[in-house]
């Protein structure tokens, strides 16, 4: 039996994070959660690359993944409030099939870090509050990912 398990080692490889600007209170604490994961488990070469919001992620990943120096994973940040419509999961739900839809094409893992809480309070908690932070968790998923990949 062959068993292919990822290494927790971001050393040596290239990251992209693609992180919305829109409710910036959360973001920017998904992004400091993603870039420390980042360097804890070796310090890769990472490019940052900052959007309007979550809308504007897919076609941003679209360009790096196929560009000549490709990143080994990218990190999609961004926090989509629920309001009163379904404005909220119909761009959630855009945003993370044009993702996977990248990702299964163009080969390169996408880490999901964007949040779909219900208010301001969940966001919070799901970005360094009482949850973790999501973007620590995409940062992990990411360094796997791109492990696994590279062992295949």
């Amino acid at each position: 039996m062959r068993e292919i398990l990822g290494r927790m080692d971001a050393s040596g490889k290239r990251f992209a994070v693609v992180v919305s600007r829109w409710n910036e209170l959360v973001t920017k604490e998904l992004l400091a959660g993603a870039l420390d994961e980042l360097r804890r488990f070796g310090d890769p070469e990472v490019e940052v690359v900052h959007v309007p919001g979550t809308w504007e992620i897919p076609i941003v990943v679209r360009k790096l993944v196929t560009r000549d120096n490709r990143p080994d994973a990218v990190l999609a940040l961004g926090c989509i409030l629920q309001g009163q419509t379904p404005h909220a999961k119909l761009l959630g739900s855009d945003v993370g099939a044009a993702l996977m839809s990248l990702q299964v094409e163009h080969g390169v893992p996408i880490a999901w870090g964007v949040l779909t809480p219900d208010t301001q309070d969940q966001a919070l908690d799901r970005s360094g509050l009482k949850y973790g932070n999501k973007g620590r968790e995409a940062a992990q998923a990411a360094i796997e990912l791109a492990s696994v990949l590279e062992r295949l």
